[in-house]
């Protein structure tokens, strides 16, 4: 019903946005007699600003069209290696003169609203080097009903399909969210003995352990029944679409829940986007809308997959308590023999080891001062850290360059100690070191 309303909300809006398209045309484009009058900046500011807050955000473009190696232009074609109902495994194929014996790199892309496009970027700094598959998710609201629903554990087959048909020497980069079922899928590869296994695992962010470091996020999943989710966030696709009747996690909702974690950043994101647009700084501008376009495309979940998610892992907690079943199969992370292991940690993820990993192993893990997007807190280890770091750099009179005192992120914000820093400067008779905030 909801859905719905919300597809109805939009139709109702129609007549409103084509007056604003045609006020920011009227006020804004220069062969208009009327863009030099008095008012006009304010109204083509305004109109442009509410078409932007009533838009639709299609699915990014990649973008990756070249690369350069060995100094010279590279064009890249990007093709379906693998075409399933939920994903299509995308390939960046470099068009080479001559081959090269790259390594393989599956990035392996969270379904957890926003595009796999989010991983631009990443894909393009791997492409001189790598040979690069990334997993793109389908829309659920598009995908037919006939082609049945989409589990934790059909997640976890696709992860195990990927990596058969990309080994050997495979090495796979999972970001955030899927650190859990690339984990799931390489245990059950191991335990049943599998040739086809990654040479590497890298694991970015993820919630491993949810019990670790909660926050908001974690706590509402802790706080509230697995009912509760299902019965007011699942909700079923409308006639208008190739999904019709599917349950899903709308996307417009889960923006919601984006938005609402820091709702005040938002608000002054788009003012400041109106008062550009008054002093005609296009620059500043552009930006805005290059990020927004990205952050506010969304794609709606199928709705058994987050519920599983839900349960299994901010609930049951069932991969750290050694009781995740796939398919009545237990996930066993102790049978991981081969691959190595990196683990990409923000101060605010939750990666957990349940042992001391052994000594040869322990140069592959990693702490990142910056936060990973939406990660989940890693803050019993934070507060310990930043002071040992600020003592030591008051002690040597170092600024402490790309620190910061207020982490600002998606997730909220974190106030990080500062007490011992200004007491020592002041002892020493200097000002205290300031620390920019990002």
């Amino acid at each position: 019903m909801l859905y719905s309303l919300y597809e109805a909300q939009h139709a109702a809006l129609q007549p409103l946005r084509l007056a604003a398209e045609l006020s920011r045309g009227w006020f804004g484009h220069p062969f208009s007699p009327l863009a030099y009058s008095p008012m006009s900046r304010r109204l083509a500011a305004g109109s442009d600003l509410f078409l932007r807050l009533t838009k639709r955000y299609e699915k990014p473009a990649w973008r990756v069209d070249y690369t350069a190696i060995g100094g010279e232009r590279v064009p890249v074609r990007t093709e379906v290696a693998l075409a399933k109902p939920f994903c299509n495994l995308i390939h960046f194929k470099r068009e080479l003169a001559a081959p090269r014996n790259d390594p393989k790199v599956l990035l392996v892309a969270p379904l957890s609203g926003h595009h796999a496009t989010l991983l631009r970027d990443t894909v393009r700094t791997m492409l001189p080097e790598h040979e690069v598959w990334v997993t793109d998710w389908i829309d659920a609201r598009m995908v037919p009903l006939a082609d049945g629903p989409f589990h934790f554990d059909d997640y976890v087959e696709y992860v195990c399909e990927w990596i058969r048909l990309l080994s050997p020497d495979l090495h796979v980069m999972s970001v955030c969210q899927p650190t859990v079922p690339v984990l799931a899928a390489v245990s059950l590869m191991a335990s049943r003995e599998e040739q086809a296994r990654p040479s590497t695992m890298i694991m970015m962010g993820g919630p491993i352990d949810a019990r670790k470091s909660p926050t908001a996020v974690n706590n509402l999943a802790t706080r509230k029944p697995y009912s509760w989710f299902e019965q007011n966030l699942i909700e079923r696709v409308p006639a208008k679409y190739p999904g019709f009747t599917r349950r899903v996690y709308p996307g417009f909702l889960q923006h919601l829940g984006f938005v609402a974690m820091n709702p005040d950043r938002h608000f002054n994101a788009h003012w400041d986007y109106y008062n550009h647009l008054l002093q005609g700084d296009g620059d500043s501008a552009d930006h805005h809308r290059r990020f927004y376009d990205e952050y506010n495309a969304v794609l709606d979940m199928p709705a058994e997959y987050y519920l599983d998610t839900v349960k299994r892992v901010f609930q049951d907690f069932s991969l750290p308590k050694g009781r995740l079943f796939v398919r009545d199969e237990l996930v066993r992370p102790q049978s991981i023999r081969k691959p190595a292991l990196l683990s990409i940690e923000g101060d605010l993820d939750d990666h957990h080891h349940r042992e001391e990993p052994p000594e040869s192993l322990k140069e592959g893990l990693l702490r990142v001062g910056a936060p990973q997007p939406g990660a989940v807190g890693y803050r019993e280890r934070q507060h310990h850290d930043r002071e040992r770091d600020v003592h030591q750099q008051a002690a040597l009179e170092v600024p402490l360059d790309g620190a910061e005192s207020e982490l600002d992120h998606d997730g909220g914000d974190q106030k990080v100690p500062e007490r011992g820093l200004r007491s020592r400067a002041r002892r020493r008779g200097r000002p205290a070191v300031s620390r920019p905030r990002r």
